[in-house]
């Protein structure tokens, strides 16, 4: 039986929520990143990785309705970003667990490709946690997930949206969609930053959102041209590894 709730009938959606399965939720952005990925980076990495859990897991997890559009305004001075603001981004992705819950599932996994949700899925969480204590809802990111591993990588000092660690992934999991004649260096140290911008980027600092198109005028933070398929897998598959050990936990407690 296919692991998609949207290829599932009624009757074997039923079963799957009586049976206690996690729902997980891909979600991701539409947003420019650089001359040499697609806008919808962010939600291919999302549902790749989805995909590789639920392989790991074929009995205990069902994937539901993506949500394909994040909150990113700080991307829309490039063209194709499309954004929702983060009021509307939460309110959707709590229509579906309201509609999910209400079929009988209790559990949910945001697999979550784009930073730029961060808040609105911890904003969300802490008002499932209120408002419906039956329900358990956690919520995870990609690269972050994996830090070590990029670590390991030969990383600029600046680096992040559409530089080694994104692109890299991009190129294991969906090669064929990567621009390689157009992958371009973006910013890559702090000295490149005007003073604002610069501090938007220290660790350990307050946080402060600016624009990307101060941090870079391409969108790019990091050397994409320094990626590799090697690099991206070693990424994806650690990540695959820790999202699927978490889940066989949670679903063991």
């Amino acid at each position: 039986m296919s692991r998609r709730l949207g290829e599932m009938t009624t009757v074997e959606a039923g079963e799957s929520a009586a049976a206690g399965d996690v729902v997980i939720l891909p979600v991701g952005a539409f947003e420019q990143h650089g001359p040499g990925l697609p806008l919808a980076t962010d939600q291919i990495r999302a549902e790749a990785v989805t995909d590789l859990v639920a392989d790991r897991l074929t009995d205990r997890v069902v994937i539901g309705p993506a949500v394909p559009v994040g909150v990113s305004p700080h991307h829309s001075g490039f063209a194709g970003t499309v954004t929702l603001p983060p009021s509307l981004f939460t309110a959707v992705l709590r229509a579906y667990v309201d509609s999910l819950a209400a079929a009988g599932w209790r559990r949910f996994l945001v697999i979550n490709g784009h930073g730029g949700n961060n808040a609105a899925l911890g904003t969300l969480a802490q008002e499932l946690l209120h408002e419906h204590p039956d329900l358990e809802f956690a919520w995870t990111p990609l690269t972050s997930v994996a830090a070590d591993v990029v670590a390991s990588m030969d990383v600029d000092e600046v680096h992040g949206h559409c530089g080694e660690a994104e692109t890299a992934q991009m190129m294991h999991v969906a090669p064929h969609l990567v621009r390689h004649d157009r992958l371009t260096t973006g910013t890559t140290k702090l000295a490149d930053l005007d003073p604002l911008s610069r501090l938007s980027r220290r660790s350990g600092h307050p946080t402060l959102t600016v624009r990307y198109d101060r941090l870079s005028p391409i969108g790019v933070l990091g050397d994409p041209t320094r990626a590799s398929p090697e690099d991206g897998r070693r990424i994806v598959e650690t990540v695959v590894d820790r999202i699927t050990a978490f889940v066989e936990e949670w679903l063991d407690t």
